[in-house]
C-alpha cells in the first residue's frame, strides 16, 4: 500500500500548483482523503478532505484555504488532486495525503471533524514553497 504525492514547487504569491496523489496497492474507491501540510515549526494541519462518494462527494476545506483550493478525486485513476490557487506565503508547507479508513463518517468528514490519528496510511509528502 502506497501513496504518492506529487506537484509541489516554488512558486510566487499569487500562484498556482496541483498536487496529485495516487495511490497502488489498493484501490481509493472506498477511502474518503485528506491533504494536510506542516510548516517549519509548527503542527501538521489538515487542509482539505474528500469523501468516497460518487454522486454525493462531499469536502470540508480549512478557513484558511477556502475560495482557493479545490479537492477533487479521479477514482478511475487512483488518484485525488489538490488545486491551489492564489497561494500565499502562509501556504508554505509540507503536503502529504492520506486515507481514512472506509467506515469513517461522510458527515463527520465534511464537519471537518476528522483527526490526523484517524487517517491509516500517509503519503512521503510534497514540498510547497511559495516566495518571490
Amino acid at each position: 500500500v502506497q501513496l504518492q504525492a506529487s506537484g509541489g514547487g516554488l512558486v510566487q504569491p499569487g500562484g498556482s500548483l496541483r498536487l496529485s496523489c495516487v495511490a497502488s496497492g489498493f484501490t481509493l474507491d472506498y477511502s474518503g482523503m485528506g491533504w494536510w501540510r506542516q510548516a517549519p515549526g509548527k503542527e501538521r494541519e489538515r487542509v482539505s478532505c474528500i469523501s468516497i462518494g460518487y454522486s454525493d462527494v462531499r469536502t470540508n476545506y480549512a478557513d484558511s484555504v477556502k475560495g482557493r483550493f479545490t479537492i477533487s478525486r479521479d477514482n478511475a485513476k487512483n488518484t485525488v488532486y489538490l488545486q491551489m490557487n492564489s497561494l500565499k506565503s502562509e501556504d508554505v508547507g509540507v503536503y502529504y495525503c492520506a486515507t481514512l479508513p472506509a467506515h469513517y463518517s461522510d458527515i463527520s468528514l465534511q464537519m471537518g471533524l476528522s483527526r490526523a490519528d484517524e487517517y491509516d496510511y500517509w503519503g512521503q509528502g510534497t514540498l510547497v514553497t511559495v516566495s518571490s
